[in-house]
């Protein structure tokens, strides 16, 4: 009988559950209808959260700043003078409200999705729910985020160079017999960049929060305190460097994107 409970647990368990989005409920447009999802909702909390934090924490005037203030603007002047001014030199105000708002948003997301809110409600009304999870590690979500840069890549090309520009720009000077081959590969180039943006982002958030699920579901399989100490310790060890890993893809995509924006607005990109 044990081993029946053991096999049917493992069988129940998917370390997966937490990452799948799961619909919460539709809204009504008219004679349209949105299905609503977990994911959705954490997008709309970390718009309404940055709109709200944000402002607090850089409408004071002061000449040394504290706290969250303080925060918010290092991570600003360092995302401008150590990201966005090596690569685009002049262009860097221009751009720079893109490069700001890329990496709050994804880190927001990020640190939102490490948030047990799911728990945090169950405890306080005793009803399961699904109001949480990582957005991030859904690949529609990255895959927008993505596709937001591939047209502020290409727009900033053609508003610096004009469209005629951009277009015989696109590729490298290269003998004649060769530029239909060139203008393939930069296509394709062109078409891979946000591919490879989404997938890093969505393959780390995935990762990582399948591991903290895993670890947790080992209390729950085998029920031994040995095991069950183990896994909390990792558990903890994992938090501190999911924690990490939110400020680190937060930073690769706002890097990769402020770097192919600077491709694009050069005379040979």
């Amino acid at each position: 009988m044990r081993l029946f409970l053991n096999n049917f647990i493992l069988g129940e368990f998917n370390p997966l559950r937490p990452i799948i989005p799961v619909p919460l409920f539709d809204l009504k447009l008219g004679h349209y209808s949105i299905s609503v999802s977990n994911h959705m909702l954490m997008i709309t909390a970390a718009a309404i959260i940055l709109l709200l934090l944000l402002p607090i924490a850089t409408h004071s005037r002061r000449l040394a700043p504290k706290g969250l203030q303080n925060l918010v603007e290092a991570i600003c002047v360092f995302l401008r003078e150590q990201v966005a001014r090596p690569a685009l030199g002049e262009n860097t105000d221009r751009f720079i409200g893109f490069v700001w708002t890329m990496f709050f948003f994804i880190l927001s997301l990020n640190l939102l999705a490490m948030i047990p809110s799911e728990s945090i409600i169950y405890l306080i009304t005793g009803r399961e729910n699904h109001f949480g999870g990582p957005a991030t590690a859904n690949i529609w979500i990255t895959g927008g985020l993505a596709i937001t840069t591939f047209f502020a890549i290409h727009i900033a090309g053609i508003k610096k160079q004009g469209l005629w520009h951009y277009i015989v720009n696109f590729a490298p000077p290269v003998p004649w017999p060769m530029i239909p081959v060139i203008y393939f590969l930069e296509i394709v180039s062109a078409l891979v960049r946000p591919f490879a943006l989404a997938i890093r982002l969505f393959a780390n958030i995935v990762a990582g929060h399948t591991l903290m699920a895993t670890l947790l579901g080992l209390i729950v399989v085998f029920k031994n305190y040995g095991i069950a100490a183990a896994s909390v310790a990792a558990i903890v060890a994992m938090s501190f460097l999911e924690i990490f890993v939110a400020f680190l893809q937060a930073y690769i995509f706002t890097l990769l994107s402020t770097l192919f924006i600077s491709f694009s607005i050069s005379q040979e990109h």
